[in-house]
């Protein structure tokens, strides 16, 4: 069998970066091991999941550049499912339970008040045929729990090692709503099967589901893939994420100009033993990838942190990877010398354009002193300029004014770029040209 993981969203909100450390990792495993990367949308829930947020999905995965090799919606496979449950209620697995919310719940306090554990009691297996016809006439519609079998269920987990659940302290899931749609754990153990999913690596709010969904493979007759559950990522207080509440969103990060390699870099090594680098490329954080570096520490995700890495990326950029990224954004006819010259300052690559502008468009001066940037403008020196026309430049001023230090500097940034910070001048001064840098000192707009 083919080395096989599936990324499974919910189209239920916009995906944080939790959701996008466990699809990166999936991804990463995937292609460290030649395998495949599958994308399934749990859409059964008809009330929460919209086309608008399975839209969003797709596009944050195209962001980061994790290409799936196959897209399935459990929307498309209701049949499928509905196949399954028969299965299940003709082993006598399936069975048909009438309580209320409000029962259940009353239950569950009973039993904790008693100090048992908030189990199912299996109270529906009891009914007799006549009773469950009485219970529909009232207009009470079943939903269906699958029977669990007595025993411990263990697994080998890639990340928390040996794992063991007795079936005593798990209440039999129910698969299937009142409304005749299924649950979360019948479709993904149908899909995995079909899909031949060799390897499940989810967030550890999942392990409980895992020792049910194992019985539930061993009654549909398939060997469950294995499992690795990571420690949930949280916000830098360690609050849990939320894609209801748009925790952290990859919307919001893209909109705040950081680029995906910097959410990556942090994501992938984020809870493991590797340090975390600024990487351009994705395909560069497959070798050396390992689950066994992940820890079962509480890994926090802190956007100071992504914006110094993001920064980081930048700076060491080359022009061969930022050329496409600037196109993205609609930056064209830019050249490597401009690249050169700003990115040490740049914090997103978005800045890279009000550079663009201070360079090649009109830009209105900020003069501190007419009479001292007029006279400057008199000493520009003819063209061809280079690296050395800035100091030679700023050089001929000093002698002619006396001016020096911040009281010479100063003005002249402020009239050339109307910034009071920036890249260093003899990088700006060429891309500027003398006809600009003239008018500027002049103070007219240029």
């Amino acid at each position: 069998m083919t080395l096989t993981v599936r990324f499974a969203p919910s189209p239920t909100g916009l995906l944080h970066v939790g959701n996008a450390r466990i699809a990166l990792l999936n991804w990463l495993f995937a292609k460290a091991h030649g395998g495949y990367f599958v994308l399934r949308l749990d859409d059964t829930d008809r009330e929460r999941s919209t086309p608008e947020y399975e839209a969003a999905i797709r596009e944050d995965m195209r962001w980061l550049g994790l290409v799936w090799d196959r897209r399935i919606s459990q929307s498309q496979r209701l049949e499928r499912y509905a196949e399954a449950a028969e299965r299940l209620k003709a082993a006598d697995r399936l069975y048909p339970c009438y309580e209320t919310p409000e029962e259940l719940e009353a239950k569950r306090r009973r039993r904790l008040a008693a100090g048992k554990p908030p189990v199912y009691d299996r109270a529906a297996l009891d009914l007799t045929p006549a009773q469950r016809r009485k219970l529909e006439a009232e207009g009470r519609a079943p939903h269906w729990r699958f029977r669990l079998e007595e025993g411990e269920v263990r697994w080998d987990d890639l990340v928390r090692g040996d794992c063991r659940y007795g079936a005593e302290h798990l209440s039999d899931p129910v698969l299937i709503r009142a409304d005749g749609t299924p649950l979360y754990t019948l479709p993904s153990v149908v899909d995995d099967i079909d899909l031949e999913i060799s390897h499940v690596i989810r967030g550890e709010d999942h392990v409980t589901n895992t020792a049910a969904q194992i019985q539930v493979f061993a009654a549909l007759g398939a060997e469950p893939p294995q499992f690795a559950h990571l420690p949930l990522l949280t916000d830098a207080a360690g609050q849990g994420l939320s894609k209801r509440l748009g925790s952290l969103s990859l919307r919001d990060l893209r909109a705040d100009g950081i680029d995906p390699m910097a959410v990556n870099s942090l994501l992938a090594r984020l809870g493991s033993s590797d340090p975390i680098e600024p990487v351009a490329r994705l395909k560069a954080l497959i070798p050396g990838f390992d689950l066994g570096k992940y820890s079962r520490g509480t890994p926090k995700f802190d956007p100071a942190e992504l914006a110094h890495l993001n920064a980081r990326l930048l700076h060491g950029m080359s022009w061969d990877d930022a050329r496409p990224r600037l196109a993205v954004l609609g930056l064209t006819g830019l050249d490597q010398g401009f690249w050169e010259a700003v990115r040490p300052n740049l914090e997103t690559l978005a800045a890279a354009r009000d550079w663009w502008h201070i360079c090649r468009e009109p830009v209105a001066p900020v003069i501190e002193d007419s009479e001292f940037t007029a006279q400057a403008a008199g000493l520009l020196p003819p063209e061809p300029w280079d690296a050395a026309t800035w100091p030679a430049f700023a050089e001929s001023v000093k002698q002619a004014t006396g001016r020096k230090g911040k009281a010479l500097f100063h003005p002249l940034r402020l009239a050339l770029t109307g910034r009071e910070a920036g890249p260093e001048l003899k990088v700006l001064l060429p891309l500027i040209g003398r006809d600009r840098a003239a008018a500027r000192l002049a103070g007219l707009v240029a």
